[in-house]
């Protein structure tokens, strides 16, 4: 039997980062710009270390080379997800990612980059930008030049539980005053529209790219709203919030016992509230708030017993 693989959260500081994955999760964060905690990564610039248990101290990365039975031998050169959670104190830049196939003629080998964002906690009055109004390339291309960014950007209200889905191409950023889980591919290609003109600690402004940007965002936009997807548990819930080529997201509320069955290569989890325990095997693996973890192909039938919600993913 596999257990459950808990692993050690990477932080890292950004402009626009503040304090709330300190005062939310308790995490020790290097300072008080922390603007993302990089739970379940792989990725060269922050992979997670497993925590305890028979694989500690290696690497996801190391772990998916060396023991692909754990991920029943999911055909795929890399760890294909990535999740964070981003703390926008200040605005995030605009932004956008590429496919597949764009990323990897011009982005060294990375992969494109389709995402999604489950609001954890934000201000009465927070927003994020979520697409453009441009009409064609010609006038996207012709409103970024004139700096046209209100008429430009679209703007929606975030409540807490509020889901987005994030493809490749769509112009995006988290806003001031948002607590966001992100689920993605494995991938850090990302192409910065507009910054709204902020400098670094040296006084200089952070690289635009604007011409990237420009062949890869989809015009006009086009809003994709997965439908949710909402199955009643004994003792709790379970949402399905997208089914896309690149991931499944979940989130699962329990309020009590609930029975699971680990069917797919591998999942991914992230505890963004309660504690509780895993039972599997008669062995239990308690968990709290701000864990992240695999659980893996052998893993079986399992409980989860606490009050507690999960936010979850698999490829």
């Amino acid at each position: 039997m596999q257990q459950p693989i808990f692993l050690r959260p990477v932080f890292q500081e950004r402009i626009w980062g503040g304090t709330a994955l300190r005062e939310q999760f308790g995490y020790d964060i290097p300072s008080d710009r922390t603007g993302e905690c990089w739970g379940v990564s792989a990725h060269p610039h922050g992979p997670c270390i497993v925590r305890e248990g028979p694989y500690k101290g290696l690497t996801l990365t190391e772990l998916w080379s060396q023991h692909p039975e754990v991920f029943n031998h999911f055909p795929s050169e890399t760890f294909p997800l990535l999740t964070k959670i981003l703390d926008a104190d200040k605005d995030l830049s605009i932004q956008v990612h590429p496919d597949d196939e764009y990323a990897g003629i011009h982005e060294q080998g990375e992969q494109g980059k389709t995402e999604c964002w489950y609001i954890i906690d934000c201000q009465e009055d927070a927003e994020l930008v979520f697409g453009h109004y441009a009409r064609n390339r010609e006038e996207l291309k012709a409103m970024v030049e004139k700096d046209a960014w209100p008429s430009l950007l679209r703007r929606i209200k975030v409540r807490p539980g509020d889901f987005f889905y994030i493809p490749n191409g769509t112009i995006h950023a988290l806003c001031a005053g948002t607590l966001a889980l992100e689920i993605q591919q494995n991938s850090d290609a990302t192409y910065r529209v507009y910054d709204y003109n902020r400098t670094d600690s040296e006084g200089k402004k952070r690289e635009l790219h604007l011409d990237k940007a420009l062949d890869v965002t989809l015009v006009p936009h086009r809003n994709q709203v997965p439908d949710r997807q909402i199955r009643r548990l004994d003792a709790g819930e379970w949402t399905t919030f997208v089914e896309c080529p690149y991931f499944a997201v979940h989130r699962w509320t329990v309020n009590g016992t609930v029975s699971f069955h680990q069917d797919q290569p591998f999942m991914i989890a992230s505890i963004i509230d309660g504690e509780g325990e895993i039972e599997a095997e008669g062995e239990t693996f308690p968990f709290y708030k701000g864990d992240h973890l695999i659980l893996p192909t052998g893993l079986g039938p399992f409980n989860i017993k606490g009050t507690t919600v999960w936010i979850t993913a698999h490829p």
